[in-house]
C-alpha cells in the first residue's frame, strides 16, 4: 500500500538536503570572493612598485630586513638533514568552481578555492612549524631573452617559478596578510619551470592554465579558469621530497619576514611555447610585465636547510 505521508516526509527531506546543499555552496562562494577581495586589498595597500631594478629600489623592511628572500641555494653549502618529508591533504582534490586568475601588474595571481569536499589544500612535515592551508599560487617569469625564477639553485635561474603560498591554520581567523605579521604565519613552496622545446610528458594542468594567459593579459583584468584543477597540479610532478627549506620573507612589498620557505629541488619541463604566453602580460603602466623577479637577497648567516633525494 502506498504511503503518501512517508514519501511526503522523505520528498520535504530531499528538498532540505538539496537546500543545505546550495546554502553550503554559496557560503563556500562567499569565502572564496572574500578571499580574492582581501588579496586584492592586501595588493593595494603594498603600495606602486615595479620590477625596473628587480625590487633594489623597495624601501622598508625590504631594504632593512636581515631574513629576506630570494636567496641562493646550493647543495653544497646547505645544512644536510633528513627531516620528516612534506606530507600534502587534499591536494589531488578537484578545487572548486569558479576559480579565477588574475592580472594584477605584477604577476598572474590564482586566488585557490577549497575543493570540492569543502575542505583547503594543506600541508605539514618537513620543516614547517605547523600545519598550513593553501590560499593562492601566482608565477614569476623572465623574458624571450632571459630566466626569470626568483631563487637559484646552485647558480642555476630557471625560466618560471611557481609559489604556493599558505597560512598557517594557528591565524585561521585573519586574512594572509594580518597572517604575515607573524613568523610563523606563512608557508611558501616554490617549483621551478624549465622552459622546453619538446615534452614527452606535458603537464595539462599548467598548460590549461597557461593556455588561457591571453585573457589577462591586461592590468586589472581576470578570467575564470576553465576546466577542472587541483593544487597537485601547480606541484608539476617534481620530487617533493626533494627541498630546500629556510626562513625568510615574502618577495613582494612589504617583504613580511614570515615564511617558510620549501623550495624543491627539481625542476619540471614545460613547453616553451606555453611559457612565452607569460610575456604577452601588461604591468599598470601598460608595459610588458616581464622579468617580474627580485634580485637574490643576503644569507646573513642564516640556516639554509636540504633534503637530498
Amino acid at each position: 500500500m502506498y504511503d503518501s505521508s512517508r514519501s511526503g516526509l522523505v520528498l520535504q527531506f530531499l528538498m532540505l538536503a538539496a537546500l543545505g546543499i546550495v546554502c553550503s555552496q554559496a557560503r563556500l562562494s562567499e569565502i572564496y570572493f572574500n578571499d580574492i577581495r582581501a588579496e586584492e586589498a592586501a595588493e593595494q595597500a603594498s603600495g606602486s612598485y615595479n620590477y625596473d631594478q628587480q625590487g633594489k629600489d623597495w624601501e622598508g623592511t625590504c631594504q632593512d630586513g636581515l631574513q629576506q628572500s630570494p636567496i641562493a641555494l646550493s647543495s653544497s653549502q646547505a645544512i644536510v638533514t633528513s627531516a620528516r618529508r612534506i606530507a600534502f591533504y587534499n591536494y589531488d582534490e578537484t578545487l572548486q568552481s569558479p576559480l579565477v586568475m588574475t592580472n594584477n601588474g605584477h604577476t598572474a595571481n590564482i586566488v585557490l578555492p577549497p575543493t570540492r569536499n569543502g575542505q583547503r589544500p594543506y600541508i605539514n612535515g618537513g620543516l614547517l612549524p605547523g600545519t598550513f592551508e593553501a590560499q593562492s599560487a601566482h608565477f614569476h617569469w623572465g623574458s624571450s631573452s632571459s630566466k626569470g625564477s626568483e631563487h637559484t639553485i646552485n647558480d642555476n635561474r630557471y625560466d618560471v617559478e611557481i609559489h604556493i603560498v599558505h597560512k598557517n591554520l594557528r591565524y585561521s581567523d585573519k586574512t594572509v596578510a594580518e597572517a604575515s605579521e607573524y613568523w610563523d604565519g606563512l608557508a611558501v613552496l616554490g617549483v621551478m619551470l624549465r622552459a622546453v622545446n619538446r615534452v614527452l610528458s606535458p603537464h595539462l594542468g599548467l598548460i590549461g592554465i597557461f593556455n588561457q594567459l591571453p585573457q589577462i593579459a591586461q592590468y586589472g583584468s581576470s578570467t575564470n579558469l576553465t576546466g577542472r584543477y587541483s593544487a597537485q597540479q601547480l606541484l608539476a610532478s617534481v620530487n617533493t621530497n626533494h627541498f630546500y627549506s629556510y626562513n625568510g620573507s615574502l618577495t613582494t612589498p612589504d617583504c613580511a619576514e614570515s615564511v617558510t620557505w620549501t623550495v624543491f629541488g627539481e625542476a619540471a619541463n614545460l613547453p616553451r611555447r606555453h611559457i612565452s604566453k607569460f610575456w604577452d602580460l601588461q604591468d599598470s603602466r601598460e608595459q610588458s610585465l616581464v622579468n617580474n623577479y627580485r634580485a637574490i637577497q643576503d644569507i646573513n648567516d642564516r640556516p639554509v636547510y636540504y633534503i637530498p633525494k
